[in-house]
């Protein structure tokens, strides 16, 4: 399936059905009485969470959704019949922007009206008074709202890869997950965020995700980085892959210190993320000699790291027995943090 991350929908709420007005047939009544019945409410237009979408795909295609009109209303007190909710599911962690309202939705059941129907209008039986006792007046129904509503996604993981094209993300996802992304030698293989559940027994699991197409300029617009960095921003932890088999000219310490300019440039909130870095590729040429030396050169920075091989396997297990400790101290901390543990 495509994955679509951001959209722009329209939506109009349904239009309040009409007041009626009308009189009973009695004998001893003047007139015969007022019964018009009130017009239903329109329909309102809710955005709801639901389990297993990943993808805002369908919005793409269709643009436009109304809620149903109210019905008007009848004789003998006959109210008509409200035009009910229109619903519009979407993914867990969409955030909805509407008519200067903003809504981060997370979890599946969360709801958010973005269109409020309007009301129906009164029939005359509403408007007897000791002074009119046969009104001939009835309301006519609201018009329902009609917004420009837009819709974007970001993926909700707890650790994000990050790193230059083919620096081995997604190698490395796939070996310590189930996710089976594809994998090629060129750049921007990976078009959209790949997730993972990495399963440790009876430990806690937790949820990677590859983050693609991040390069230099990337906070500008450059590749394909601009749209795939929000997706950053829900993650607890980053690792950092380095690419120890980086082409002539290209040095591992250097591109760390380009990706971090990018996060900065792009928002204080990524800048300020815990970073695990992870060298890769120590199963190529002189991988095992560029880690010593490039573990040596960070280690002057107080960057902490890890050599591994997403290819061979060499220093997985260690990486994400770290990334599970680090996950923890964060739960820990976030805990410590909260009101209720006060």
């Amino acid at each position: 399936m495509q994955f679509i991350d951001e959209a722009t929908i329209t939506v109009a709420a349904g239009n309040g059905g009409d007041g009626c007005a009308s009189f009973r047939r009695e004998k001893f009544v003047p007139k015969g009485g007022p019964s018009g019945g009130d017009g239903g409410d329109g329909g309102d237009v809710v955005v709801v969470v639901r389990a297993g979408m990943s993808s805002l795909l369908d919005y793409r295609y269709r643009k436009r959704y109304r809620a149903r009109n109210g019905e008007p209303g009848r004789g003998q007190n006959r109210h008509g019949k409200a035009g009910g909710t229109l619903v519009i599911p979407v993914p867990p962690g969409t955030v909805i922007r509407a008519g200067g309202e903003e809504a981060d939705l997370t979890e599946p059941g969360q709801r958010f009206t973005v269109a409020r129907g309007g009301r129906g209008g009164r029939g005359n039986s509403r408007f007897v008074s000791p002074t009119d006792r046969a009104p001939r007046r009835a309301e006519s129904g609201k018009e329902g709202e009609t917004l420009e509503v837009n819709l974007e996604l970001k993926i909700l993981a707890d650790v994000g890869i990050l790193g230059f094209p083919n620096a081995g993300k997604s190698t490395l996802v796939s070996k310590i997950s189930a996710a089976r992304p594809k994998i090629a030698p060129y750049p921007f293989t990976t078009l959209s965020p790949n997730l993972g559940v990495v399963n440790r027994g009876d430990d806690e699991p937790f949820v990677v995700a590859d983050i693609p197409g991040i390069i230099e300029g990337a906070h500008g617009g450059a590749g394909l980085g601009l749209r795939f960095l929000r997706h950053v921003e829900r993650t607890r932890l980053l690792v950092h892959v380095l690419d120890l088999d980086s082409p002539p000219g290209r040095d591992p310490v250097e591109d760390y210190e380009r990706m971090n300019s990018e996060l900065a440039a792009h928002s204080a909130l990524l800048a300020g993320k815990p970073q695990l870095v992870a060298l890769n590729k120590t199963d190529v040429g002189r991988g095992e000699r560029r880690a010593e030396e490039t573990a040596r050169r960070l280690g002057e920075r107080n960057v902490e790291t890890l050599a591994v091989s997403a290819l061979t396997g060499e220093g997985l297990r260690e990486l994400v027995r770290e990334v599970a400790r680090r996950l923890g101290l964060l739960t820990e901390d976030s805990r410590s943090r909260s009101p209720s543990s006060e």
